[in-house]
């Protein structure tokens, strides 16, 4: 996916929240260009999260984590169980952003510990392979969702590492006290300056973009990394269709 992204392709991710290897291998088969396996909002744990991330092989979908928070703890056996890259919610400073990258990159440019015992298999290398071969291969994608990153997105945008970032609109509009409002002043303002600032720095973006119209917008605008939907959601909204086309021939 780094190579990708470095390549200027337009990559499509999608949400994985519930914890299925089945669903996440039907999107990557049917054309998912990345899947989020979520640990922050989803149901997914630790017992789940090795086949998830597995259930990817054979497609050119990247599993990539999103983990709770920027802590180790959480990152470190992602990676090791063979994901290839962190998503990092509320990051808020450019400290945070520099922490984040710190995480995924082994020393002397990190701090990640060494333990690839899963992951080189994954990848299909040896032992001893991962790190020369894959280890600097890791993908960073930042998630921009609080009023501090909107102040602050200047300097996170300087950070060196960062191979996109993802404008949640859920998050940041119910920070701004508008959740949900997308059409508020308050969220536009602020996402139109996410946009201006995160694209002038050329770092690939992305957020929701949940129907055709929505993805037209956004690509017209420039953004890379479009996210279309998340797999609970779109399970639902399948299912009260079909129930819309029962009531219309009742």
């Amino acid at each position: 996916m780094k190579q990708r992204i470095r390549n200027g392709e337009t990559l499509a991710g999608y949400v994985a929240t519930i914890p299925s290897a089945v669903s996440v291998q039907a999107m990557a088969a049917a054309g998912a260009d990345w899947v989020v396996i979520d640990q922050e909002h989803g149901a997914v744990g630790p017992e789940s999260l090795h086949a998830m991330i597995t259930a990817t092989a054979g497609t050119r979908c990247a599993p990539l984590v999103r983990v709770p928070r920027c802590d180790e703890a959480w990152v470190k056996p992602a990676l090791d169980l063979g994901a290839e890259g962190i998503v990092f919610p509320q990051v808020r400073t450019a400290a945070d952003a520099a922490e984040c990258v710190s995480l995924l990159r082994y020393p002397p440019q990190g701090r990640r510990g060494w333990g690839p015992f899963v992951a080189h298999a994954r990848w299909g290398v040896g032992l001893f392979d991962y790190l020369p071969q894959r280890g600097d291969q890791t993908v960073c994608l930042l998630l921009i969702e609080t009023r501090a990153a909107v102040e602050n997105i200047e300097a996170i945008c300087r950070v060196e590492g960062i191979d996109g970032m993802i404008i949640a609109q859920f998050d940041l509009s119910t920070e701004l006290g508008v959740s949900g409002q997308f059409d508020a002043p308050e969220f536009r303002d602020a996402f139109a300056h996410l946009e201006r600032v995160i694209l002038g720095t050329n770092i690939p973006v992305g957020a929701a973009a949940l129907t055709c119209e929505q993805t037209r917008q956004l690509l017209d605008r420039g953004h890379r990394l479009p996210v279309h939907g998340f797999d609970v959601l779109m399970l639902g909204s399948v299912v009260r269709q079909t129930a819309e086309w029962r009531q219309r021939e009742a």
